[in-house]
């Protein structure tokens, strides 16, 4: 029977009367296995790189624990480019996947001197115009999509991203027109899938388009590996999954004559499972149907639960084996969707109680926001007994630090 709840060597009311409830903590050790996990299942793989999906989490601590693990990084964004060189990550070591991109931002990562990953004939153009002579990579829609909601399917005629595979010929045209080398293929179909039959087919073909472009230094197989969030959730068997990949890999190198790079780019997978939001709760009353937790969080923090209608388990921490009741956890924001969790079979919950929200590292605080005018929780890391703010508490002031008063 568990006695107490410990992120590292610290209890949850330890961290929260130090910095501050509501508060995310991240388990920098949890990041690094996951991170060594996923390196040993392609241990069989010579070239390869791994890129982590920094959307997931893009902390520069964080960035910078995963910089030293090796690896590289997948950006989406200017912002996440100007981050990423922050943490000292080498220009060479990001891959920069826009999603339509402006000719600022085509300019702006050929001047920091990223590699561009390019998802629509349009854009493709546009940058051979502008950039004659030079390299870029193309992200493919393999016609194949997987995911927890369908909101993160990324494959697939639904989906806007990457072009699509029967366009190889397109991509070729504007290749020769502009002499535009293609050096690098890539798909991504969607977010924490758990099925490896969906992955390997979107592989295959990722490497029959793949075939056609005669000039690739690396194919990047994309991220999307899933992690369990609810009870007796199945983990994805990376060594199973990974051995197959790499086999299909190793045929497509000999066809091809060339030993290609093997690149794949998970976020979630090496971020989701380390990170808690520790949230208070303040108010507990009930209606003929329901009893509520009233929290100091809601889904400006955590919008998942909400957007997704995600599962995240969720720990009282002051009570880990009192008698359990039903009970819906609830935030602080002014929308009736502000719900953590609906009838959740929890230890009973009292006022000044502290919850653990789990599996809350990845799309947590990077897809946070003022709504309500509320500030932005702080964030630490915990390693072991040693535990060190990464993020201040926003305050009020810097809600308002870019309005302009007066007229």
């Amino acid at each position: 029977m568990q006695q107490e709840f410990k992120i590292g060597s610290f209890t949850a009311k330890e961290l929260i009367e130090k910095f501050g409830s509501p508060l995310y903590v991240y388990d920098e050790n949890t990041i690094r296995t996951r991170y060594r996990e996923l390196k040993e299942s392609i241990e069989t793989i010579e070239n390869k790189k791994i890129l982590y999906a920094c959307k997931a989490n893009s902390n520069v601590e964080i960035i910078k624990v995963l910089k030293e693990e090796g690896a590289g990084m997948d950006v989406v964004a200017p912002g996440e480019v100007y981050t990423c060189l922050k943490a000292g990550v080498s220009n060479e070591e990001i891959l920069f996947t826009g999603n339509n991109m402006t000719n600022e931002e085509l300019d702006y990562a050929v001047k920091e001197g990223v590699i561009l990953n390019i998802g629509d004939l349009s854009t493709l153009e546009r940058y051979g115009e502008k950039y004659p002579n030079t390299s870029v990579c193309v992200r493919i829609n393999p016609d194949v999509g997987g995911g927890h909601h369908h909101h993160v399917i990324t494959g697939g005629v639904e989906s806007k991203f990457g072009i699509y595979f029967t366009d190889v010929p397109e991509i070729l045209k504007i290749s020769e027109k502009y002499n535009v080398i293609i050096k690098g293929i890539h798909q991504h179909i969607g977010s924490n899938i758990l099925d490896e039959n969906t992955f390997l087919s979107a592989v295959d073909v990722l490497l029959k388009s793949a075939k056609e472009l005669p000039d690739l230094d690396f194919i990047d197989f994309g991220g999307g590996l899933g992690i369990p969030y609810e009870p007796g959730e199945k983990r994805l068997n990376l060594i199973e999954l990974n051995k197959k990949v790499a086999a299909n890999f190793k045929n497509f190198c000999q066809e091809y004559g060339k030993e290609v790079e093997f690149w794949i780019e998970p976020g979630r997978f090496l971020v989701g499972e380390s990170g808690y939001l520790l949230t208070t709760v303040n108010t507990v009353k009930s209606n003929p149907s329901y009893k509520y937790a009233g929290t100091d969080s809601g889904f400006n923090h955590l919008v998942r639960p909400t957007m997704y209608g995600s599962y995240h388990e969720i720990v009282n921490t002051s009570n880990l084996n009192g008698d359990h009741e039903k009970v819906t956890i609830c935030g602080n924001i002014c929308e009736s969707g502000d719900i953590f969790a609906r009838d959740r079979v929890l230890p009973i919950i009292n006022e000044g109680d502290i919850l653990a929200i789990l599996n809350a590292g990845a799309y947590g605080y990077t897809m946070a926001s003022n709504y309500n005018t509320r500030p932005l929780p702080a964030e630490v890391l915990v390693n072991g007994d040693q535990v060190r703010l990464i993020r201040r508490r926003e305050t009020f002031e810097e809600l308002l630090r870019n309005q302009i008063f007066g007229s």
